[in-house]
């Protein structure tokens, strides 16, 4: 308990398909079912493992309103106790659900990234994990989980000193036998790139991020080369998850893709040598958002000291008002004032601790918003149309 106690001081301080059926690597308890439930939970993430002996794990939540469906699913599965649980990171799609769970069934031990965050949130799982005095870790990578002697749980990257949210997750590598799991909560391509000096290859993959092209790069694809590939996301989302180049990357490898938002939750059952997929296959092409041109654009952003540009390569005047730019990986958005943009002008929107305004410069607040690598803006113009956008 004495990690949790330290971190609220913390926080009180800042404010269907089958595998290759080879059998020479046959595992002790072939015959026995593991189950995977991807659970579908909107635009968030909650995963749900029963392994071959009956232990349970659940990996993540999503948001707070999903809490109960995911309550009551659980029980649906007779679950009256889980051995296992891990928040992969802070954000509220994939710890809000997890109060639910906390308040409604007994957790054996609990499994945290340790990135401190200030919301209440976060706070209030913390709370709740120290009162019902459940047994508390934060797993370095190379960790091996306690978890069921016949499934391998390992900890390929957790990071409790990184900067940014994402980069914090806790990405797992579950193995039965001949088929694995890779589960990578939101991790980015900076992160999928260290992880490339270990075995990233699974039969299995939750792709990050909810198919974001924030996560998911060629290389790390290729090396880890799914036959199946799952996308954990909310129909028509604002963010435009799943991204098209992440799903013309999977369809390259030829891995077969199952979305949440179109099966609903998808479950993988494996005796360890085969596999099968209880959803129905996802065949949908990306429906993308074209932009309405209006020559007002993004030209630059500068996410060390956290400023984008925006210039007016029009030949007339643009008022700015009910305009909004938008952090898409923080889901923050910015709502322009009353100015007016001349024809060739630049304005910069700043952040962070050297946010300034006057002139040129608007100020949006002193917290940093463009942390997240490889976080893409958007510019919409008073309809709320997309008018200009950089990754």
């Amino acid at each position: 308990m004495k990690k949790i106690i330290l971190v609220l001081a913390v926080m009180l301080i800042l404010a269907g398909c089958t595998s290759n059926p080879d059998t020479s690597k046959t595992p002790a308890n072939a015959g026995d079912e593991m189950r995977v439930h991807f659970i579908d939970v909107g635009q968030g993430d909650s995963i749900f493992i029963e392994s071959p002996n009956g232990q349970t794990m659940v990996i993540d939540g999503g948001v707070k309103g999903a809490g109960p469906e995911i309550v009551a699913y659980l029980k649906e599965q007779g679950v009256q106790k889980l051995d296992a649980v891990v928040a992969t990171h802070p954000d509220a799609d994939h710890i809000g659900g997890l109060i639910a769970v906390l308040n409604s069934i007994e957790i054996e031990k609990f499994y945290d990234s340790g990135k401190v965050h200030t919301s209440q949130t976060f706070e209030e799982m913390l709370t709740l994990i120290d009162t019902k005095n459940i047994s508390y870790n934060v797993p370095k990578t190379g960790d091996i989980l306690a978890f069921d002697e016949a499934v391998s749980v390992k900890v390929l990257s957790a990071d409790e000193t990184a900067s940014d949210n994402n980069d914090a997750s806790i990405v797992l590598k579950v193995t039965y036998g001949d088929v694995s799991f890779l589960l990578t909560g939101d991790a980015g391509v900076a992160l999928e790139k260290e992880m490339l000096t270990q075995d990233v290859k699974a039969t299995v993959l939750k792709a990050g991020h909810h198919g974001s092209n924030t996560s998911s790069s060629q290389s790390f694809i290729q090396a880890v080369h799914p036959e199946v590939t799952v996308l954990s996301y909310g129909e028509d989302n604002k963010y435009g998850h799943p991204h098209e180049e992440v799903v013309e990357r999977l369809q390259e490898i030829d891995s077969k893709i199952y979305a949440t938002a179109k099966a609903g939750t998808v479950i993988v059952s494996t005796d360890g040598v085969n596999y099968d997929v209880g959803a129905k296959e996802w065949s949908n092409n990306i429906a993308t958002t074209p932009l309405k041109k209006e020559g007002i654009d993004i030209i630059s952003k500068d996410l060390e000291n956290e400023i984008v540009a925006i210039q007016n390569n029009t030949a007339e005047a643009v008022d700015l008002k009910d305009w909004q730019l938008v952090s898409i990986e923080g889901n923050q958005i910015f709502n322009f004032p009353n100015v007016m943009l001349q024809p060739g002008q630049i304005i910069y929107v700043t952040s962070g601790s050297a946010a300034r305004e006057g002139q040129n410069y608007l100020k949006w607040t002193g917290r940093q918003i463009w942390l997240n690598d490889g976080d893409a803006a958007q510019l919409l113009n008073a309809k709320g149309e997309i008018v200009s956008e950089l990754d």
